[in-house]
């Protein structure tokens, strides 16, 4: 006899098979595999994604993309809002390496390319958070693991290529890009953010072609008074949306 957690496993598993298949199956005309590289991307980086349960099922997430064009035991998944030394060993491990980076931007963050002209021991780890924002911030701040490796950001005016997906400013990027951008300076390849970036073009190409709409970002909207809610009455969101109005990062 299945017992209810296990049929609710069975069919989660069938929800995120399905999905996968749309992504990846997709009728030939759109289909995205003439846009990865024949073969995974020869590096040397180990890369880390912590992804924030709510995105594992989300049709258009970047993640699969990245896992596709990147060798297996290079490019690791871990999915969870909370972990800790006695959940995840192996991550635990990797953050305490003295070669780990987490990318995640702030005050206390040291950009990436300057980073990597005075450190000592070249990195050879980086961990990226996948999530919207606020999941991404939630997950960093209340994880003390993600606060012991050497906390660097992008240094990049470049604005995002992941127009169907609205992001909080324009200078936000998607997980796919961010990982992208960061390989390309950690194994000094810009070929790499060029082949990681060529599905993510085409995914949004094909979805634009077949009624997707191009989402400008909540900073473009407000600034230009075209945000269509209603402003936050809660002062501390309130506060948010006037410092995306000032182009002041969050």
């Amino acid at each position: 006899m299945f017992k209810c957690w296990d049929i609710i496993i069975i069919v989660l598993k069938i929800y995120i098979s399905f999905f996968f298949i749309l992504l990846f199956s997709r009728p030939q005309k759109v289909c995205l595999c003439p846009f990865l590289p024949v073969h995974p991307l020869h590096i040397s980086t180990h890369l880390y994604i912590i992804q924030h349960p709510a995105e594992e099922n989300k049709v258009l997430r970047t993640v699969p993309l990245l896992e596709a064009c990147l060798p297996q035991d290079k490019c690791k998944v871990k999915i969870g809002r909370r972990f800790s030394e006695e959940r995840d060993i192996e991550l635990s491990a990797v953050c305490r390496k003295s070669g780990t980076l987490i990318l995640y931007p702030g005050a206390e963050a040291a950009n990436l390319e300057e980073f990597i002209l005075d450190s000592p021991v070249y990195p050879s780890t980086i961990i990226i958070i996948d999530g919207t924002w606020s999941q991404a911030k939630d997950i960093f701040y209340k994880n003390s693991l993600f606060r012991l490796p050497k906390q660097v950001q992008l240094k990049t005016n470049i604005s995002s290529q992941y127009v169907i997906r609205m992001q909080p400013t324009n200078r936000c990027l998607s997980t796919l890009e961010c990982a992208a951008i960061a390989l390309s300076i950690l194994e000094k390849n810009n070929y790499i953010q060029e082949t990681l970036l060529r599905p993510l073009q085409a995914l949004c190409s094909f979805q634009l072609q077949h009624g997707a709409q191009i989402r400008l970002s909540k900073e473009y909207l407000l600034k230009n008074g075209l945000y269509p809610k209603p402003m936050p009455k809660n002062k501390r969101k309130l506060r948010k949306m006037e410092l995306l109005m000032n182009s002041v990062k969050i």
